[in-house]
Order: structure tokens, then sequence, then C-alpha cells
């Protein structure tokens, strides 16, 4: 492997000289940096960050604690961290907590979730990394998880009630704006099929549904409102319950697309076309949204966008050597990523 003093032989100049070129940390003419750049490549010169990042008291690594990488949101958001940080010289250490897998999907689960959070901390500590990144697996209070963590970190997929900094997408903005669509295209009649009382992403969803109504001077409906859990079963069962109570129904909005798989599915067993009969939206834009038929219309999550902007705020965390956010910076450290409607074929206009 090449050295330092292997460029500065072939350069003909001096060490010095090619750790200053390399470092870019002093005024060198163009003709001698060009050669050392020239002697580094065709030498394939590596640098070794290791010792590098030991000269600068430095890891150059940010540990990556995900609740669970299974769940759909977790990938998209690790790669926008992963390529983030990669640009700027760092490196990450995942570590994948596989809570549902272990606890369960049942999110209130503090108690039981709290030892394996903790020995998950305890191991990326001892790897001396600068800065943790907090991915949740579903929007929620992880203070008790983080508290007193002596280094910068910064949630995302959840929040901290602590004030440590957190990326989110704007759950209220996403259904606010698809319900819009939905009453652009005509639609007064539009059942909706919540996520649990007690998530707050659907507690947020709903707050969108209602006031794009209210905007668009249509009375709410409760007959046209059930809980679901999230899964496609309660999709399938929901619509069954509004359109055989509810015929004058046009279109029913899912919080999620697993839901609204079981919306459209329901549908086409009572006979019911979609969406020449009954438009359907979702929420997520899962994978598979985009195979169903017919192709659903849905809001996408801006994941990847989560994950650069957790990566960005957590070395500026880093280099400020701020822990969490003081009162006056709320509004811009916890951040609010907008959704976007994503048109396709599941969705017709009323006339």
């Amino acid at each position: 492997m090449a050295t330092i003093k292997d460029i500065a032989k072939k350069a003909n100049v001096s060490p010095a000289t090619v750790s200053y070129v390399l470092n870019n940390s002093a005024q060198i003419s163009p003709e001698t940096r060009e050669r050392v750049l020239k002697a580094a490549q065709e030498l394939n010169y590596q640098p070794n960050n290791l010792a590098k990042s030991l000269r600068k008291k430095k890891s150059m690594t940010i540990g990556v604690i995900a609740e669970d990488i299974t769940v759909f949101s977790a990938p998209e958001i690790i790669d926008g961290i992963n390529r983030y940080l990669e640009e700027k010289g760092y490196h990450i250490i995942l570590n994948n907590l596989r809570l549902v897998k272990k606890v369960g999907n049942n999110y209130s689960k503090v108690i039981e979730h709290l030892e394996e959070i903790k020995k998950s901390i305890e191991v990326l500590l001892t790897r001396q990394v600068e800065g943790m990144i907090y991915i949740g697996f579903h929007m929620r209070d992880v203070a008790p998880f983080i508290k007193g963590i002596k280094i910068p970190i910064v949630c995302t997929y959840c929040y901290s009630s602590l004030g440590h900094i957190s990326v989110n997408c704007d759950d209220y903005q996403g259904a606010y704006e698809v319900t819009k669509y939905l009453l652009e295209n005509g639609h007064r009649k539009i059942g909706l099929i919540t996520g649990p009382n007690d998530s707050l992403p659907s507690q947020e969803r709903l707050k969108g549904f209602k006031d794009a109504l209210s905007d668009f001077g249509v009375k709410l409906d409760n007959k046209l409102i059930r809980v679901g859990n999230w899964e496609y079963e309660s999709g399938y069962e929901n619509t069954m319950s509004i359109l055989k109570e509810n015929r004058e129904v046009t279109a029913i909005f899912a919080m999620n697309d697993l839901m609204a798989c079981g919306v459209m599915d329901a549908a086409k067993e009572l006979g019911i076309k979609v969406p020449d009969q009954l438009s359907v939206v979702g929420f997520d834009d899962r994978e598979f949204s985009y195979f169903h038929d017919p192709k659903l219309t849905t809001v996408k999550m801006p994941l990847d966008k989560m994950g650069e902007e957790a990566a960005k705020l957590i070395l500026e965390c880093i280099s400020g050597d701020k822990l969490i956010c003081t009162e006056d910076e709320k509004e811009i450290r916890n951040l609010k990523l907008k959704c976007t409607v994503i048109e396709r074929k599941s969705v017709k206009k009323v006339l």
C-alpha cells in the first residue's frame, strides 16, 4: 500500500508538502498540487482514515439505532443517513434492535423496550461514536430511552419530549392534501379508516382530514369514520361496514396503504368498481401500492430526505456540541418535512 513518503518520492517533494496537499491545509502552488495529486492517483493511494481520526481525536463514526429495520420506513431513512454521512467522510455503525420481532408491534411498551435499547446504546458508546441517530418504528416519544446520553443525538420517525432534535414528516399536511385532492375531484361523501386512537400519526392525519373538509364547507359525518389498526384486514372489514351502511359514499381515505389495499379488495367483493364507483386513497407510498390493480393514489412520505436531514443535524450538533434544543430553537431544530400526493389510478372525478 502506497504511503505519503512514496508519493513524495514520485512527485519529488517533501512528505510535508504531500500532507499539506492531501489535507488541503496550506497554500501550495497549482503546479505542485497537480503533481502530488497525480502521483497519489498513479500509486492508488488510500488515506488511513483511522490514523486521521486519531490525530483529530475524532472517530468519524455515527451510531444509528433502528428500533426495527423490517418496518417499511427504516431502510429508506437509513439510506439517506448513510449517503450523506459517507459524502462527509463519516461511517455509521448500525444497530438493529428488532423490537417488533422481540416484543411485538405495541409502541406503548416502554418498560419492555427500555432494557433492549439501553444495551444497544452502551455498545455504541464503547465504539466511541461521536453522535447517535435514533430511528423509531412508530412515531412516539422516545425520551425515556435516550435520557442521560451525554453525546449528541437526533431522533427521526420519533420525537423526544426532553427537547432532543428530531426530523419527521408532516402527517397533518399529507392528510390535508390528499383529502383536498378528493374534494377537488368532486367527492363529498368520504369514508375514513384511521389508525389506532393512541397513534400520533393517526391523530395528526385525522386533524388534516377534518380541516380539509371544513375548508371546503363539507360537514364531518362521523358515521363514515372507522378506527383501524394499520393492517390489511382492518381496511377490508371496515370497508364492508362503511359501504353496507352508507351506499352514498363515493371515496374512502385509508390512513395507510395496507388498509387501502383491504379497501379495494372489499369493494371488489361487493361488486363495486374502483375507481368508477368508488375512489380510494392511501398513505405511505409503499412499493406494493404501485402494483395493485388499480394502482393506488397515495401520499409519499419523504423518508430518504428525513434520513439526510437527520444526518446533517447530527453533524451540526457535533460541531456545536449541542445535546438538546433550547426553547427558542425548537421551531428550527424539530423539522417536519412535507409529504407529496402521488396520483395514480384509484381516483375518479365525480361530476
